[in-house]
């Protein structure tokens, strides 16, 4: 067990620090390639292209998915992180605008696609391997570990943003400084890809290979069979989705060029509210596997619909470090709501034979459609109305949606084993 979450958890961190490190670069990497005289343009360009790699994630997930309900989830999960490396090395390498022109925004959506694809099949095949590993009783908290590996990433991400644009100057930093933590991603995708062929296959997948249970098509067995719940999945993934990409990911790039915060304050911040994500988020899990992972996600939902407004006002009125502190803490506390449950309460909702398939393509559809494009949805309504309180009512809408998802989910907290 504890190799196990070893192994999934060392490959979670490297991915999502390679996923998430382009969201706080946006800026960087918009002057890099996308030069224009206008800076809401070029944010515009760089979230867009952004948002190219989450278009991959459905893409991988039903690939990757398919690949790991047929040969297991260790073999699938050995490949996702070898791509991500790749992909993550060559972004740091890419020459500039000024010095290869297109071709360089070219470059940079090929490997944004490798980087969506390899992720689309990386988070469900770290929710099933954990859960599928975990004993009855403790899939709750053992599943909120692929979360808490998450918010190391997201961390070591944010920490990594913030230490370069306080310590470099900002021509070093725009000029080459951005590129030094993709180029980590040669250095670390070794070290997991050596720890993710050392483990164990998953009980469940042996039990169901054994039984010859397994099938040919898990994709079309999830929709025929578990149409209805494959749906009710895509909606209990979206409220997560929006928080973590508006409060984390758009904004210390929206407070850095529109409420003009430092950006590498702004990076700080949101490395400290991460803290919180990383503490609560087993401890949510843990009490999950004693009062259900519905009441958790309902919560989540409600608080949601509730807080973005008020916190979007608050900002504005105090646009500070202390003031967006404040927000980005309080939303990791509602987020916490989420991670700490939505691995194990999608892995529970399929059966092990569709199960790295499923939970793969509803999550990864959500990501892609209301995660992915949250940035530039939220840069355009702010650019649209010119209301910077804009985002928040795309967060109340994720919010709604997932809130009434939860409603037609089946609490399985007291299942003994999983099917």
């Amino acid at each position: 067990m504890r190799r196990a979450v070893v192994a999934c958890a060392i490959g979670q961190i490297f991915e999502i620090f390679d996923f998430v490190i382009y969201g706080f670069f946006a800026v960087a990497i918009g002057r890099a390639f996308f030069p224009s005289s206008d800076p809401v343009a070029s944010l515009l360009a760089s979230f867009a292209t952004f948002a190219v790699g989450f278009l991959m994630r459905p893409v991988g997930a039903m690939v990757i998915g398919w690949y790991g309900d047929r040969f297991g989830r260790r073999k699938a999960l050995v490949i996702t992180i070898g791509l991500m490396a790749f992909a993550t090395g060559c972004t740091g390498l890419i020459p500039s605008y000024t010095s290869i022109g297109v071709w360089g925004a070219f470059l940079l959506v090929i490997c944004r696609m490798l980087q969506g694809f390899s992720t689309g099949g990386e988070w469900g095949g770290a929710a099933a391997f954990l859960v599928e590993h975990a004993p009855a009783g403790r899939r709750g908290l053992v599943g909120s570990l692929q979360q808490a590996a998450t918010a190391l990433g997201a961390m070591g991400a944010t920490f990594s943003a913030a230490i370069l644009t306080s310590t470099l100057s900002a021509e070093s930093f725009f000029a080459w400084g951005w590129r030094i933590p993709f180029l980590i991603g040669f250095v670390l995708g070794p070290i997991g890809y050596y720890l993710r062929t050392r483990v164990a296959e998953t009980p469940a997948f042996q039990r169901a290979e054994a039984t010859r249970s397994l099938t040919r098509m898990p994709l079309a067995e999830a929709i025929t069979t578990h149409g209805w719940v494959f749906l009710a999945a895509f909606g209990l993934s979206i409220v997560g989705c929006v928080i973590n990409y508006v409060f984390l990911v758009f904004l210390p790039s929206f407070a850095s060029q529109t409420l003009k915060i430092d950006l590498s304050h702004a990076l700080w911040s949101t490395s400290l509210a991460g803290v919180l994500y990383l503490v609560f988020t087993p401890i949510v899990g843990h009490y999950s596997d004693r009062i259900g992972r519905k009441p958790m996600l309902f919560t989540c939902a409600v608080l949601a619909f509730v807080m973005a407004y008020p916190l979007f006002l608050f900002l504005e009125t105090h646009p500070t470090f202390w003031g967006l502190l404040v927000v980005q803490a309080t939303a990791q506390l509602v987020l916490t709501l989420y991670t700490g449950v939505i691995s194990t309460i999608l892995a529970e909702m399929f059966p092990t034979n569709v199960r790295y398939t499923a939970l793969s393509v509803s999550y990864g559809f959500a990501v892609a459609i209301f995660g992915g494009f949250a940035p530039y949805i939220a840069t355009s309504l702010v650019h649209w109305t010119g209301d910077p309180l804009a985002p928040s009512y795309y967060v109340m809408a994720a919010g709604l949606a997932s809130g009434v998802a939860v409603l037609f989910v089946k609490e399985r907290v007291h299942e003994p084993a999983l099917a």
